[in-house]
């Protein structure tokens, strides 16, 4: 969402048909804004970090990122899409896949009960114009009225306005955390992920000895700099708030309150089993933990 994109607040409707989406939301955009405008200064701005001590460089940085968000699609920021549109639903052991799904459930329950107590029926949906200027306006803004994205600019049915608001969710939280918690323990070892090479990879098998590996490998100020920069990255601030910590404190009605009691009880279950399971793995997969994602992209 653009950083004017207002929170729909229709004056047609009751008080807390207007602040719903407030309510469900504010906790998964906290800090976005702020924590975006320092990448954009720190990591990929003239003098940013990855200017200095990456292969792209901050141009090329941009030129990736371009490309990236060329190729997303709606299906792709929805996991159960996602998963069937690459053909990964039969992989085995893939833990990202079967926490992500579950995380997900969870909170398309949670915001199907959340928003039915307010949204009786799809005509209340089609008829709140202001929810309706709020898809649209991210519709044009932020996705730049591209059609092939699959980005919905209305929203017709009660399901059409759940989906769109688990995802929201489920992005700024969960898949965040999928691809961000980790960066420390795969690239804070330099040769899984170089940030840059000062030699090209090599073409034949068997021709590679540890010194041309040490003369590819980036000198000890990148490796040490890149290394700081992902511990940062993977660092949750100090004040930090997680998944299972969701509070009540945005509603006061009956309904929407319990809804979050049982929102928190399913994701301390969920927590509860990831544990268990990661006893018995050499390599435990941890990052989707319920406990450990943070509720926004603020690190």
């Amino acid at each position: 969402m653009s950083s004017n994109t207002s929170f729909p607040r229709n004056h047609c409707c009751t008080l807390e048909e207007t602040s719903l989406l407030f309510q469900i939301l504010i906790r998964h955009t906290h800090d976005t804004l702020q924590i975006n405008i320092k990448a954009r200064h720190d990591l990929i701005s003239k003098d940013g970090d990855f200017t200095k001590f990456t292969a792209s460089g901050g141009e090329g940085m941009i030129t990736i990122l371009g490309k990236s968000l060329s190729n997303l699609t709606y299906s792709s920021l929805c996991i159960p899409d996602d998963i069937e549109d690459r053909g990964l639903g039969d992989v085995k052991n893939f833990y990202y896949k079967e926490d992500g799904l579950k995380l997900w459930e969870i909170m398309h329950s949670f915001v199907i009960e959340t928003l039915s107590y307010y949204y009786k029926d799809d005509d209340m949906v089609k008829k709140d114009d202001e929810l309706q200027n709020w898809i649209k306006e991210i519709f044009e803004h932020g996705f730049l009225k591209n059609e092939k994205t699959g980005i919905p600019h209305e929203f017709t049915y009660m399901t059409d306005l759940v989906k769109f608001v688990t995802m929201v969710m489920f992005t700024c939280s969960v898949q965040h955390a999928a691809v961000n918690s980790g960066q420390r323990d795969f690239y804070g070892w330099m040769p899984n992920g170089p940030s840059t090479m000062r030699e090209p990879p090599p073409t034949k098998k068997g021709a590679v000895t540890t010194a041309k590996i040490m003369e590819a490998l980036p000198d000890t100020k990148i490796t040490a700099s890149s290394m700081e920069i992902v511990r940062l990255l993977s660092t949750p601030p100090s004040d930090a708030k997680f998944l299972v910590d969701f509070k009540e404190e945005y509603f006061t009605e009956d309904g929407p309150c319990k809804q979050i009691k049982n929102f928190k009880a399913e994701l301390q279950d969920l927590s509860k089993q990831i544990k268990e399971r990661n006893k018995n793995l050499e390599l435990p997969y941890t990052y989707l933990d319920p406990a450990f994602v943070e509720w926004s992209v603020d690190v």
